[in-house]
């Protein structure tokens, strides 16, 4: 007779990597969620700075060569002027007044690619609507006389002749304007002029336009302040505003209504 001596069944012991699965996707998770979190704090953050501290724009055009070139990428002081006033010699961006822009004629995109544009455009790496605004260097504030020519080409502000040599694209011979203009800046708005005089449509080309070639306070985004990109033209603006500083305040009740 033989006997069978079985052993007894013992528990095996739980795999590590079994036992700690859970707590390493619940690490993960977390993980995760807070990786979600400082995105979405910093889309908020570059939002908030975006609508009420700085934008960004690129330049699509040549009208404010040299101070400007096209693809230049800038930065828009939004804050300043909602505390303090615009200078003459600030460089703006402003939303058309109408009728100082063409008709869009580009192709509607992908949604896709217009929906990642738009989350581009919420921290300050596109500018989408940069073919929407214009930007040009302001002359004449509200009430101030400005004509131009005067006899040996300048224009004049408050009967006081501005030498723009320092800033405009003219050959030396030109004239500051090509179109005479002798016009009194209505309250409330701005004459602004393209510092490559010759290759700009500013206030002086939209004269016959609903607003007259004025540009509303309320339309200016910002002031222009620094170039972003390329890296090789990084640097802030100049205003030129020692170009102004003769120019006395516009005489009382000079401003148009």
């Amino acid at each position: 007779m033989t006997t069978e001596h079985t052993a007894s069944a013992s528990p095996s012991p739980a795999r590590p990597d079994a036992a700690d699965a859970p707590a390493r996707r619940r690490g993960w998770l977390y993980f995760l969620r807070d990786v979600l979190v400082i995105v979405l704090i910093a889309i908020l953050v570059s939002f908030l700075v975006k609508t009420f501290l700085v934008r960004s724009f690129y330049i699509p055009s040549g009208s404010m060569e040299n101070t400007l070139q096209v693809k230049d990428r800038i930065l828009v002081d939004e804050i300043t002027p909602r505390f303090g006033e615009y200078g003459r010699g600030d460089i703006v961006v402003f939303r058309d007044p109408g009728g100082w822009l063409p008709p869009s004629t580009s192709p509607a995109r992908p949604p896709l690619v217009e929906a990642g544009d738009w989350l581009l455009s919420l921290v300050g790496l596109s500018a989408p609507d940069s073919d929407d605004h214009l930007i040009k260097r302001v002359i004449g504030l509200p009430g101030d006389h400005v004509v131009c020519c005067n006899g040996i080409g300048q224009l004049t502000v408050n009967g006081v002749p501005v030498d723009e040599t320092s800033y405009t694209k003219l050959a030396p011979t030109d004239p500051a304007s090509a179109i005479p203009f002798d016009v009194t800046v209505p309250e409330g708005s701005l004459w602004v002029l393209g510092d490559n005089r010759n290759q700009s449509k500013d206030s002086r080309y939209n004269t016959d336009q609903p607003g007259r070639g004025f540009v509303p306070i309320d339309n200016v985004v910002g002031r222009a302040f620094v170039i972003t990109w390329p890296f090789d033209r990084f640097g802030m603006l100049d205003f030129h505003h020692e170009v102004f500083a003769g120019v006395p305040a516009p005489a009382a009740g000079g401003a148009s209504k």
